[in-house]
């Protein structure tokens, strides 16, 4: 069943505009969700902001928001001073720049959103848009503001329709030759590296759903379902770090030796079909 809408708009490129509805393109509808309770009562318990020096709670009206620039020393903000900085429109993504589909980093994307147009008489509009973009092999880079808060955005052609990332700032990216400067470039033992490939190559199958499934969440659901019934938690399963003679697995590996192992035995079991 389709979800409703959580943002409504324009897509606007130019002189070209179109109503449009963006819906999160993921959920968390199935997973088990807990309330923080009062243990004594079963009572639920709720969040308030009190005050740090007096311990009384503040009223949303008295809520303000402030920099902090030194100790106990702040800038404080008003409602106005951060409207003045927000886009003039909060309802119209405006594609005024364009990078090729290649060249933004996974590291950048954050949520994914459907771009579906929002009446019959703007599809014309919305698939032209979308087909230009797909034909150049380019993605549409705007900004939107979304939950009172001002992103960056991507729009992608995907399939017959468009989907919006929201994207990272770049300040909010850290850079990776930090991480990777300690990392030596060097050789590779061509003997090992086609033993590597060849591992790769028997593990390789169609990319399926449940790939990713969730055990965590059927466990949760088996440990409730129990506790409705009155019975025994179920028994995690022991972690055995021991090797088969009850001694401690040595931490040096010989390389080599693993890998004639990996591929003497028969690859893991393919990923089953994706239900659907």
């Amino acid at each position: 069943m389709a979800v409703r809408p959580y943002w409504k708009g324009f897509l606007k490129l130019s002189l070209v505009t179109c109503p449009i509805t963006l819906t999160p393109a993921t959920t968390e509808g199935e997973k088990v969700k807990f309330h923080t309770l009062n243990r004594k009562t079963n009572d639920r318990i709720y969040t308030r902001y009190v005050d740090a020096v007096s311990g009384k709670t503040v009223e949303k009206d008295d809520q303000v928001k402030g920099y902090e620039r030194g100790e106990d020393d702040y800038v404080i903000l008003e409602e106005d001073d951060l409207d003045s900085v927000q886009l003039e429109s909060a309802r119209t993504i405006d594609i005024d720049e364009f990078a090729p589909e290649d060249s933004v980093e996974w590291t950048y994307f954050d949520s994914p959103y459907f771009v579906v147009p929002d009446a019959e008489i703007s599809e014309e509009a919305f698939i032209v848009i979308r087909q230009a973009m797909t034909n150049k092999k380019v993605v549409g880079i705007a900004r939107l503001v979304m939950g009172g808060r001002e992103r960056a955005v991507m729009l992608q052609p995907w399939e017959e329709g468009i989907i919006l990332w929201t994207l990272r700032f770049g300040d909010e990216v850290r850079d990776e030759d930090e991480y990777w400067k300690e990392v030596d470039d060097k050789p590779v033992d061509k003997k090992m590296l086609t033993m590597v490939e060849k591992l790769i190559q028997d593990r390789t199958t169609k990319w399926a759903e449940t790939m990713v499934e969730d055990p965590v969440q059927e466990r949760l659901k088996d440990i409730i379902k129990a506790k409705k019934a009155h019975k025994t938690k179920p028994a995690k399963a022991a972690d055995n770090d021991d090797g088969e003679d009850g001694t401690k697995p040595s931490n040096v590996i010989d390389l080599m030796e693993a890998l004639k192992k990996s591929l003497e035995g028969k690859p893991e079991t393919p990923p089953k079909k994706s239900r659907r």
